[in-house]
């Protein structure tokens, strides 16, 4: 039997204290149905025998104090809320704990935005980590040495396991219960909770928002020429004369402010433009491909599925106004 340790953090999001315990219970229960030995005990453990959460709206009664649990298989990290700081140094009692069970041979899992408090106990150095994209830039900043694959829903990498965005969550909980049991209560647990065992990705759902929570402020001003001016054929030359900075000094000040390339920015940019008329106008593939300044099929096909995952029909189809009505 594996031993389950779910941390009620401070400042944790409810749900993703209660979905974990919620999944390996409903295991557990399949396998009491067959007339076996359930395969888990599942525990939340916290620094205090009640957390409150949600100013006060949610309380989580512990099972344990992680003070008493001196051995564990799997600690499952939850997602955090609010200002990200703030929520790592209310939990900062929690990572030393974290290291020594890890090192005495339990594994570790973070889902969503957990990853950044997995990624504070310095185990993540030098691997791969997910978390919801919508914060990737600042974990980049945060943790420089850790290589963020933000398209990813599940890392697996030395017993170190972490998920990607809100419901992706649940992919990571399917994966380890594959992993701990077998194929088959996977693919069970996966009809029970009606999800979908295969998805690997969570790029479709990426929107890009303009990485600007930097200090370069001329370089803010280039992404909003970038952004207005997108359409157009814009080059790296044509920035840097219009901004009075050589071009070797504008792209390092560029790829370091906003984590890509002068190229790859104004793709994204193109491609969400692209992604909003896909989704709420009638124009076909070919016209969206025109109004966001492709001329090449393509490149615009690669691009676009290099990004988001998916080809434009595909994604049209799935997200269409007109195909849902």
């Amino acid at each position: 039997m594996k031993t389950i340790t779910i941390l009620a953090l401070e400042t944790a999001v409810p749900a993703t204290v209660v979905d974990p315990r919620y999944m390996f219970s409903a295991v557990n229960e399949f396998y009491k149905s067959a007339g076996n030995q359930p395969p888990f005990k599942i525990q939340i453990a916290g620094l205090t025998k009640e957390v409150k959460l949600n100013d006060g709206m949610f309380s989580i009664h512990t099972d344990t104090q992680i003070k008493d649990v001196k051995k564990t298989d799997l600690i499952i990290i939850p997602a955090i809320s609010g200002n990200i700081n703030a929520a790592l140094k209310a939990n900062k009692n929690f990572i030393p704990w974290i290291v020594d069970q890890y090192r005495n041979g339990a594994e570790v899992a973070s889902l969503c935005i957990g990853a950044f408090v997995l990624a504070s106990t310095g185990l993540m150095k030098g691997k791969l980590c997910s978390t919801h994209w919508l914060f990737a830039n600042e974990f980049r900043m945060m943790f420089p040495d850790i290589t963020l694959v933000d398209d990813k829903v599940i890392t697996d990498q030395n017993g170190l396991y972490s998920s990607g965005g809100a419901t992706s969550l649940w992919n990571l909980l399917l994966y380890l219960v594959e992993k701990y049991t077998n194929r088959e209560t996977a693919i069970l647990a996966s009809k029970f909770f009606l999800l979908d065992i295969s998805r690997s990705s969570q790029a479709p759902f990426t929107m890009f928002k303009g990485q600007k929570d930097h200090d370069d402020e001329v370089i803010v001003e280039v992404q909003d020429y970038i952004e207005k001016k997108f359409k157009n054929k814009i080059t790296v030359d044509e920035l840097s004369e219009k901004f009075g900075i050589g071009r070797r000094t504008f792209e390092r000040r560029f790829k370091k402010a906003t984590s890509n390339t002068v190229a790859e920015y104004i793709q994204r940019v193109k491609i969400e433009a692209a992604k909003k008329q896909l989704e709420l106008s009638r124009k076909t593939v070919g016209e969206v491909m025109y109004a966001v300044g492709y001329s090449d099929t393509k490149a615009f096909r690669d691009v676009f599925k290099k990004i988001t995952g998916m080809s434009p029909v595909d994604y049209k189809n799935k997200y269409a106004k007109v195909a849902i009505a």
